[in-house]
């Protein structure tokens, strides 16, 4: 028997009115619609490991929703966990290194948010989710307030210790000898081989560009360096590369 128009129209919405209106078959329903979606933690945490891992590539800031899962991870415990677990590593590998005795087994440290922690400042803005200001951060540089990390002390202590040369390399300018070497003593570092900073002749240069060309000048010497410290992928990669490198925790911003 055929149905006229209106007929099947009537049908049509007497069978959606029964979807609704019975609470079984409207449950499987709106299940089977509901989009997936992630909670701002189960994101953030996603993308710090993606940004921790260089998976995220190049990026400015961290993601405004993501400021106060910023601010717990620094401020929590996690990252003291996860710094330190990356200093036993480190001192592990140490340990299993023949050194020769010459004083040209090298290990180098970055400095800012790997021996020195600039948190203080960070958290006068906004945990990285707000864009970097050069002028106000070496505001604070020139204050050399910096305090030094619990964990980078114990690695830095156990490298001397063992009989590493130390060599520290920073993105920071020879202008700022002076306040960086007074700041590195009253957080705790002393004894190390050299401090190099950016000249004239390195500005503007990209820090993996800067870093490397360091670390080769270190090499030409007879140095070999054995490990390399740094919170950015730009201290650890390039040329003229540590035998191992450690890479330590920091959410908060990007160098390229």
């Amino acid at each position: 028997m055929a149905f006229s128009r209106s007929s099947s129209i009537l049908f049509f919405i007497f069978s959606l009115l029964s979807i609704l209106i019975n609470p079984t078959i409207s449950s499987r329903a709106s299940s089977f619609i509901k989009l997936p979606h992630s909670s701002v933690t189960s994101y953030c945490e996603s993308w710090r490991l993606a940004s921790e891992t260089n998976n995220a590539g190049t990026w400015k800031v961290v993601p405004f929703r993501c400021k106060n899962y910023v601010k717990n991870y620094i401020n929590g415990g996690q990252f003291d966990e996860d710094y330190n677990l990356v200093a036993s590593y480190a001192i592990a590998y140490a340990k299993t290194v023949k050194l020769g005795g010459n004083g040209k087994d090298a290990w180098v440290f970055d400095i800012d948010e790997t021996l020195l922690s600039n948190i203080e400042y960070y958290k006068a803005h906004g945990y990285g989710s707000e864009p970097y200001d050069n002028t106000k951060f070496n505001e604070w540089v020139v204050q050399g307030k910096a305090p030094g990390f619990g964990a980078s002390l114990r690695l830095y202590k156990a490298l001397k210790k063992l009989g590493f040369t130390i060599i520290l390399l920073t993105g920071r300018d020879e202008s700022q000898r002076s306040i960086t070497e007074k700041n590195l003593r009253d957080a705790g570092y002393f004894g190390w081989n050299r401090l190099l900073l950016r000249g004239h002749e390195d500005q503007g240069k990209a820090a993996a560009q800067y870093k490397s060309e360091q670390r080769s000048k270190v090499a030409e010497e007879g140095f070999k360096i054995h490990g390399n410290t740094g919170d950015q992928w730009s201290d650890l990669q390039g040329f003229a590369v540590a035998a191992r490198s450690f890479k330590v925790p920091n959410p908060m911003y990007y160098i390229a």
